[in-house]
């Protein structure tokens, strides 16, 4: 499991080292003597930096509207403004856009074109965070590999919406207004490639149905969730880091081996109502569960293996790979058991 995380990991930085390059490659063969003509058809409101002449810098301009934006633009900056409508007009010659930063401004739903997103066709990464919306605006480019919606006002999610995006990798929804209803079993239907789904800061008091199978990285901090579903990570086979920080779960909320998991290597569980560590797989690295209601620790019953066995195979064995507990904030009382020290044999550190 680790290899196919660092190997997924390694993939995206090998993806982005050749984009760099690319895009290095448009600044080295651009000639100076056309500098002139790159400034004469930049937006009288934006900056056009002639060391990188793909890019349009539109941001904290006080801007209402979207200016025209030139066809060699492939990253667009407008941040920062008071913009409250899309409309297809800007984008007319805009047909390399691969970037485009929309957060913070006014932006709404009915404000949208129709159609207008979904005809830049090369845009990879749309940043549409904290503006106005109330609902996942549809549809979107096929081709997009990040959504960031985060800090709007959404409650609703279009049906299937996201059914033609098979490049997403990332898609943010934190700090919305989403109840469980919003989220049906074919919501997130046809990413299959995505690999980090953050959906904390909501009102959900359910884990979410069907969680794309791909998913290394799933964020709920700061819900209500009060259950975790028998057998809910086999349906995500490849979760990796996992943060319920924040929310309601209790020693009851817990299947008996909810959390023994080979996949998860990041589990944290701060900020909610447990009295016992729960059940944890050997593969887990980092587990947070500050702020419970943990009042004692027994290494050997946590221990994800027999203390005995581990004693047998010692460090060419399957012993328990933890590297980092976090246990302050319950009413554990110092010092650290020494069985605790006994079985996870890796600790660099714990907080208590």
């Amino acid at each position: 499991m680790i290899l196919k995380v660092c190997t997924s990991l390694l993939l995206l930085l090998l993806v982005n080292a050749v984009w760099t390059r690319s895009v290095r490659q448009v600044y080295d063969d651009l000639d100076p003597e056309h500098w002139s003509h790159y400034t004469s058809e930049c937006p009288q409101e934006c900056f056009c930096p002639p060391s990188f002449p793909n890019a349009l810098y539109c941001d904290n301009k006080g801007l209402k509207e979207i200016p025209s934006i030139p066809a060699r633009i492939w990253y667009l900056y407008l941040q920062n403004n008071q913009i409250e409508t899309l409309s297809e007009k800007p984008f007319v010659n805009a047909t390399h856009l691969r970037w485009i930063n929309l957060n913070k401004n006014k932006i709404t739903n009915s404000g949208i074109e129709n159609g207008v997103l979904s005809k830049l066709k090369r845009l990879l990464y749309l940043f549409l965070e904290d503006n106005e919306l109330e609902e996942v605006p549809a549809p979107l480019p096929v081709g997009l590999e990040q959504l960031r919606l985060a800090k709007n006002k959404i409650s609703r999610i279009p049906e299937g919406v996201f059914s033609h995006l098979e490049n997403l990798t990332m898609l943010d929804l934190h700090q919305n207004s989403l109840l469980d209803s919003a989220l049906q079993s074919d919501t997130f239907q046809g990413l299959s490639n995505l690999m980090q789904l953050n959906i904390a800061k909501n009102s959900l008091k359910k884990m979410p149905l069907s969680i794309p199978a791909n998913t290394l990285q799933l964020f709920l901090d700061n819900n209500s969730i009060e259950v975790i579903p028998e057998n809910y990570f086999s349906a995500i086979p490849k979760v990796t880091f996992l943060r319920l920080n924040y929310n309601k779960l209790s020693d009851d909320g817990i299947p008996p081996n909810g959390f023994n998991v080979s996949s998860i290597l990041d589990l944290q569980l701060s900020h909610n109502q447990l009295t016992k560590i729960p059940p944890i797989n050997a593969h887990l690295e980092h587990l947070h569960l500050d702020h419970n209601r943990i009042k004692s620790v027994n290494g050997t019953q946590i221990c994800p293996v027999s203390i005995a066995l581990e004693e047998d195979y010692g460090y060419y064995g399957n012993i328990p790979r933890l590297r980092y507990l976090r246990l302050d904030g319950n009413e554990i009382q110092p010092p650290i058991p020494l069985d605790i020290m006994i079985c996870f044999r890796l600790l660099q550190a714990v907080v208590i």
